[in-house]
This record gives structure tokens, C-alpha cells and sequence, in this order.
């Protein structure tokens, strides 16, 4: 818990959302509830009803879609100083619910905050509107890359990007869910660090 970003909140999040400060912060942390997770802990599992936006202040988040065959694939992973959402839980009405489950990879403290009143400052101002303007483009952003990177990079063009973009979070992360997200099994991902090792004559800071 000696993350630096620990002695941030989610409403400092939004200021850097906006890239200006926010009023109304008493509104946004009277709809805020603080959660420390042990390693291995849900946040949310599929299924469940909650319209929050999650800002990690610590640790790491892991996002997981889960198969009616007990099979689980990680869609992303959210690290400290970052916010997320279920987008399919924050919509109006009775089937609004969580499209995945959130588990903490590590310890993690992490603020949950009620959409709704997210939504209610965006009514009112314009700092807030451009707050969740830029995260529901950040969102898109990802998404679309996540997309690209599944349908035409290789497995093992998609490993070397991920250690090569987030090398710190891979450094944390044990293979099997570096293997999920990548979209390969566990032997597949050993295949393919024994093949790249191979190919540097076994230099480890390739793989």
C-alpha cells in the first residue's frame, strides 16, 4: 500500500480528466465509498447491478469475462491512478448489470463511486462534461486497439507488445494471466517464451 497513487481519490482522477479543477467536490465524495481488496478478492462478479464508476488508487484490477464452462479470459487490466466501469451496468432500468467480473490482483484500495451523481455534476458543469467526455473516449480508444490487436496481431506479436508497453504490470502479473490475456493457454505462452528465448540465446530481459 505504499503506491504513491494511494494519496490520490477519485475525484483527483477527474480533475486530471478535465485537465482543470472541479467544483462540487463535497457532491462527488458524499457518493464515494472507500474498499480495500486482498489479493484474489471480487469487486463485482457478471451479472450484478452496479451502475459505479471504479477508481483504483492502488494495486492492480484484473477484468475477467467469464464462459458458461467455468473458463475465464481476461478483457484488461486496471492499474492504480486509472477509473473504470462496467459501461453495460450504467444504463437505465432493471437489466442494467455488470457485463464481467472484477477481481483484485493485488492489494488494492479503491474508491467506488455512484454514476449518478457523476452524471447530475455533468448537468451542471462543464468541467465535469468534458470529465466524462474524455473518459468515455479514453474508454473507446482502448477498446478499438483491443479489438485490433486480437483480430490481426499473432500471440506472440500481442505478448511482445504487452511487455514492451506495460512492462511494469507484466513484472507483477503471474504468466497464466499475462497467457489469458494475450489470448493463449498457458503452454502456448511457455512455447512462445521458450521460442523468443531461443531466438536471443536465452537472454532473459527478452522474455
Amino acid at each position: 500500500m505504499n503506491d504513491p497513487a494511494a494519496a490520490l481519490s477519485g475525484f483527483d482522477l477527474f480533475c486530471r480528466l478535465a485537465a482543470s479543477p472541479l467544483p462540487e467536490r463535497e457532491l462527488l465524495e458524499g457518493a464515494t465509498r472507500r474498499l480495500r481488496l486482498a489479493p484474489g478478492e471480487p469487486l463485482f462478479l457478471a451479472g450484478e447491478q452496479r451502475p459505479q464508476v471504479f477508481a483504483v488508487l492502488s494495486g492492480v484490477i484484473k477484468m475477467v469475462y467469464e464462459t458458461s464452462g467455468g473458463e475465464g479470459w481476461i478483457k484488461g487490466f486496471a492499474e492504480a491512478g486509472t477509473c473504470f466501469a462496467s459501461l453495460t451496468a450504467l444504463e437505465e432500468g432493471e437489466q442494467a448489470r455488470t457485463s464481467y467480473s472484477a477481481y483484485a490482483e493485488s492489494a488494492c484500495l479503491v474508491e467506488q463511486i455512484d454514476y449518478r451523481q457523476i452524471q447530475r455534476l455533468a448537468e451542471r458543469h462543464l468541467g465535469w462534461q468534458r470529465a466524462l467526455s474524455q473518459a468515455f473516449k479514453i474508454y473507446g480508444q482502448r477498446k478499438e486497439r483491443r479489438e485490433m490487436e486480437l483480430l490481426t496481431l499473432s500471440p506472440e506479436q500481442r505478448y511482445l507488445g504487452f511487455l514492451r508497453e506495460r512492462p511494469e504490470l507484466a513484472a507483477q502479473l503471474r504468466q497464466r494471466d499475462i497467457a489469458s490475456y494475450v489470448r493463449v493457454t498457458p503452454v502456448a505462452l511457455s512455447r512462445i517464451r521458450a521460442r523468443l528465448a531461443g531466438r536471443s540465446g536465452g537472454r532473459s530481459d527478452v522474455v
